[in-house]
């Protein structure tokens, strides 16, 4: 890896790329798809069982508490990425389709990730415990937000429900491991102080798992022969400085409110990113009627974009982490 680095290549975004490699190559069908799903599913509660563990009670309470870091980010999410969406109307026919834009504007409308922005949170050396709390509420919240939102700004034919089982899927995935793990703190805390390698290894070993599942599931679906390699890069450059308007405005957004440097990463991860694992199942929903194909493809290309890009930022970002919070973390 210091070999690579003196090309700024990073070690991690290598792999991020290997993965989608493999995924192009090997996409998990059938069982192997069912058996990568649970991996990803084991390996994101014992993420967040760990994260139970590294996190005092009063570390804890003190997210659950930062009112105003949460407020940026469910505004980043549900306010800007809204009106990027629209504004990106400008766009079709021209660069994009008109289903592309709808896949766009949708993917502007739905929360943001959880299990990502928190793994790369606590890679960054930032604000852990108010990552957990704006990301969690954020996909909560998405639940009811998104298909709002979508009703509101979209054209949809038929009629938009919501499974509400999802919200019981994130209080069994995120909030109970979480519980055990503050549970059990007193116990394993010491051995987790001393050997720090096995959270890192869960953060960057599940963000693989999720990237090899979701870009398998495009691959199966075979969206990616409906257009013409033209549109395909155009939707991607679009994503991209999508990706980076948000980025700057929170970056900028967090110095001017005067927020400390962990809570600023807490509002870039959180606030730029758009979750695939959410929208996928909503847009089957949504647009029950429609090319569903077409109309996830923005979302699927900007998940990669944003896992690559923000994996650079954690890492940099931890080489100029102070020493104390080195340790700390």
């Amino acid at each position: 890896m210091r070999f690579l680095s003196k090309f700024y290549i990073d070690g991690f975004i290598l792999s991020i790329l290997a993965t989608v490699a493999l995924a192009s190559v090997f996409p998990a069908k059938g069982t192997a798809a069912d058996v990568v799903d649970v991996l990803t599913k084991i390996a994101i509660a014992l993420l967040f069982l760990l994260y139970g563990t590294r996190l005092s009670p009063k570390e804890a309470l003190a997210g659950l508490t930062h009112w105003r870091l949460h407020i940026i980010v469910l505004a980043s999410t549900f306010v800007l990425f809204p009106l990027l969406g629209l504004a990106a109307r400008l766009l079709a026919p021209s660069v994009l389709t008109d289903d592309l834009y709808t896949g766009l504007l949708f993917l502007c409308l739905v929360p943001s990730t959880v299990q990502s922005s928190i793994a790369f949170t606590s890679i960054a050396k930032g604000n852990v415990p108010g990552a957990i709390v704006s990301a969690t509420a954020s996909n909560l919240l998405g639940v009811f937000v998104t298909p709002l939102l979508v009703i509101l700004l979209m054209n949809t034919t038929g009629q938009a429900s919501v499974d509400f089982s999802s919200v019981g899927d994130i209080v069994l995935q995120l909030l109970v491991p979480f519980a055990i793990g503050q549970l059990i703190r007193p116990k394993v805390i010491g051995w987790l102080r001393r050997y720090a390698e096995p959270t890192k290894l869960v953060d960057r070993g599940s963000i693989l798992l999720v990237v090899y599942s979701a870009f398998s599931a495009g691959m199966v679906e075979g969206i990616w022969h409906m257009l013409s390699p033209w549109r395909i890069l155009a939707l991607a450059g679009v994503c991209c400085v999508l990706l980076a308007l948000v980025i700057t405005a929170t970056m900028v957004t967090g110095r001017v409110l005067g927020f400390s440097r962990e809570d600023r990463i807490v509002i870039v991860f959180c606030g730029s990113k758009k979750s695939l694992a959410t929208g996928l199942p909503m847009a089957t929903v949504l647009f029950a009627s429609q090319p569903v194909g077409l109309i996830v493809l923005p979302l699927m290309i900007f998940h990669q974009i944003q896992l690559i890009v923000c994996a650079g930022l954690a890492q940099r970002w931890a080489k100029t982490a102070e020493p104390d919070q080195l340790v700390a973390s």
